[in-house]
């Protein structure tokens, strides 16, 4: 019914995935599987309905759709048991903006936020860029190449200045679905020290091979109470480049001071076509949904086979969420610069290397395997063929 191993030309689209390969790699001859977004075709009702939009041929100042928000919840719901007021949520101009703002609304310089490396660089990128003092909280690397939350870390290195920590749920770039009792022991730590906690949840409807996506705000009350919880269609859907994002925030002075700030600088206010995507995606897109995810699945097997039968030095940790491969290539016993020149000079591979996601992360490369079969087993081809 959909055809996931169609190669889809983005010649002339203006992607970032091939567009700046020249200027961050250093060369434009390489098969890109970096980026988060997929090589996936954006599902035809989307496309349909934005077409449909399109067809009226003006496009001024608009309202956002009656069935927007409800949309919304109904997904939540179906899908997190999540029940979300219609007043916990409010658009915000994508996830990483949205980090941003609740730095400068809830800190002051001086102030500190915490991250759990290795994550996702935008996560200390914007505290950084706005002045604030990034706290780490490294994840512990488990024998069998898992990860857990250091809970006697984080009580060694919060003190009263730390004011917000980024958690990633699901977990980028390990793909861990965080457990319950990890998720409200965290909420009992952070809301015990009056540490607001900001859930980036844009993987949460992509969990794989039967693994439950928790909400952190429905870990416990106290999750509930000291949280704010981004969210969007654009990772599941493939549709990053029309921005769509949400907040969830439950607590009554947090949303108050939040969505007050949003309001009054019109951050709130979707662009024209956020909300048909959305309504599209969270209407007409589970059986899509489900048919990319088990195409997902078996490229992260594929991924385990190849590495077993023909590279065993990089082993793929197993994501129980998103497309992203986390590959531990620590045997190889390459230098950072070595292994980075390894798949870009000699695989001609753009991957992201480990040590952009921070402590933790030298010596792995993130894969992304949302792409039609034929580009994965090219791109491992080329990689076996390097290490030869």
């Amino acid at each position: 019914m959909y055809d996931f191993n169609k190669i889809i030309d983005r010649t002339g689209s203006g992607d970032l995935k091939h567009e700046v390969l020249l200027e961050r790699y250093g060369r434009a001859d390489l098969l890109p599987l970096w980026v988060a977004d997929m090589d996936f075709e954006t599902p035809t009702f989307i496309t349909e309905a934005l077409r449909h939009r399109l067809d009226h041929s003006l496009f001024g100042y608009t309202v956002e759709p009656k069935n927007y928000w409800p949309t919304v919840q109904q997904w939540l719901h179906d899908h997190h048991q999540w029940n979300v007021e219609l007043e916990w949520l409010s658009f915000i101009p994508g996830i990483v903006k949205g980090i941003g703002m609740v730095i400068n609304i809830f800190t002051q310089p001086g102030d500190k936020v915490i991250i759990q490396p290795p994550v996702y660089h935008p996560f200390r990128l914007t505290p950084q860029g706005n002045g604030r003092e990034v706290v780490y909280n490294p994840l512990k690397e488990n024998a069998d190449g898992s990860y857990s939350m250091d809970f006697d870390n984080l009580a060694q290195v919060a003190d009263d200045k730390c004011k917000v920590l980024i958690l990633s749920n699901p977990h980028n770039p390990a793909g861990i679905v965080w457990d319950k009792a990890t998720l409200a022991r965290l909420a009992d730590f952070c809301y015990d020290h009056h540490i607001l906690v900001v859930s980036d949840e844009i993987h949460c409807d992509m969990a794989l091979w039967g693994n439950k996506h928790l909400p952190f705000a429905m870990a416990s009350e106290k999750a509930a109470q000291c949280s704010i919880t981004f969210g969007a269609p654009s990772k599941t859907f493939n549709i990053a480049g029309i921005v769509s994002s949400y907040a969830i925030v439950p607590n009554d002075t947090l949303r108050q001071k939040f969505y007050s700030w949003l309001t009054a600088n019109e951050l709130n206010e979707p662009t024209l076509f956020a909300p048909i995507a959305t309504i599209a995606a969270f209407q007409q897109g589970e059986a899509w949904r489900k048919a990319m995810l088990h195409y997902v699945e078996q490229n992260i097997l594929f991924v385990e086979d190849y590495c077993r039968q023909h590279m065993l030095q990089i082993k793929p940790l197993r994501p129980q969420a998103s497309f992203l491969v986390w590959l531990n290539c620590r045997q190889l016993g390459l230098t950072h610069d070595q292994l980075v020149d390894l798949f870009v000079n000699h695989a001609h591979l753009a991957l992201n290397d480990g040590e952009m996601f921070g402590q933790g992360g030298e010596g792995f490369m993130r894969m992304n395997v949302a792409t039609p079969r034929a580009i994965l087993q090219q791109a491992l081809h080329q990689l076996w063929k390097a290490l030869q």
